[in-house]
């Protein structure tokens, strides 16, 4: 995936929450909704997550040093996992409790249709959001489905995004549903629920995506491509009676990876000529896979 396109991506979204959040917040002011309440610290929480992910973006393009030979790829995934607990703190348990709140001190909605108002132009905009975010991740999705790319793909960042505005999305469609129920009925029981179903939604999404960065943090094979396959076909092709022993390929931060293998010398006896034929191989993979950025390859005997 393109840095450019995912950045993009996270500053648009950044824009259209913070809009969001300042008239959820001033719509809370004149309505007293809980539902509303619950959508502006969502918003507020997104802000911040999308500023962490620009900012461990930033960081995860610092070049290798002494301490960090491998880079510093591996960040965005740091602060991908951060998102997943803000997320889970300040969205999904919030809400909860503010509707648990105001299940126990019932008050009554004022200015619904403004409430109601902000909600459509909050759905108008996290649609925009979503749109543009769908369009990076179908541009680069190599799997067959979403579903498929939420639990093998590395690009955590619109991995992110996409879960947040997806979850925005649905969470304002909740609570309006639920403000338009407590308008019409007069109860605000269903104002309090919209927000605990809100909050449970995000508690949901945030477990979701700390799953998958978790993984990744870890350190995670890449999906989505035979590696194993391609590079074994690369080695027999360019050693004599080469043979890929044994392989491992991690991923080292976004589409970066690192892959170490050893090789069986085959036909090729004088070390001289090995050594250059393991370097040939070595450029013919990176060749194959541009994003393989590290390799460590070695030859050995077969046992």
């Amino acid at each position: 995936m393109a840095a450019g396109g995912s950045t993009k991506v996270i500053v648009l979204s950044l824009f259209a929450n913070l809009g969001i959040a300042v008239s959820k917040f001033a719509g809370y002011a004149f309505t007293s909704s809980a539902s509303l309440l619950a959508e502006a610290v969502h918003s507020v929480a997104d802000c911040v997550n999308q500023a962490l992910l620009l900012l461990g973006a930033h960081r995860a393009k610092r070049p290798p040093d002494a301490r960090h030979p491998l880079g510093y790829g591996r960040e965005i995934f740091f602060w991908s996992f951060i998102v997943a607990i803000l997320l889970f703190s300040m969205g999904g348990l919030f809400a909860i409790y503010e509707g648990v709140h105001k299940l126990k001190h019932p008050g009554e909605i004022t200015n619904p249709g403004v409430a109601a108002g902000i909600l459509l132009i909050g759905i108008v905009l996290e649609t925009v959001s979503f749109v543009a975010c769908l369009k990076e991740v179908r541009k680069n999705n190599p799997y067959p489905n979403l579903w498929v790319w939420m639990r093998s793909s590395t690009a955590a960042e619109l991995l992110v995004i996409f879960l947040e505005d997806a979850a925005a999305l649905a969470g304002l469609v909740m609570a309006i549903a639920c403000l338009a129920i407590a308008w019409a009925t007069g109860d605000s029981f269903y104002d309090a629920a919209g927000s605990i179903a809100i909050g449970v939604l995000l508690v949901v999404v945030a477990v979701l995506l700390a799953r998958e960065i978790k993984a990744l943090l870890l350190g995670e094979a890449p999906q989505g491509k035979d590696y194993e396959g391609e590079i074994a076909r690369i080695v027999a092709e360019t050693i004599p009676g080469g043979k890929l022993l044994r392989f491992i390929a991690l991923q080292t931060g976004g589409d970066e990876l690192m892959v170490s293998f050893k090789v069986s010398p085959g036909e090729v006896r004088d070390v001289l000529t090995l050594i250059g034929k393991i370097n040939e191989a070595e450029r013919r993979i990176k060749e194959r896979f541009p994003e393989v950025r590290w390799q460590f390859a070695e030859p050995d005997r077969e046992a």
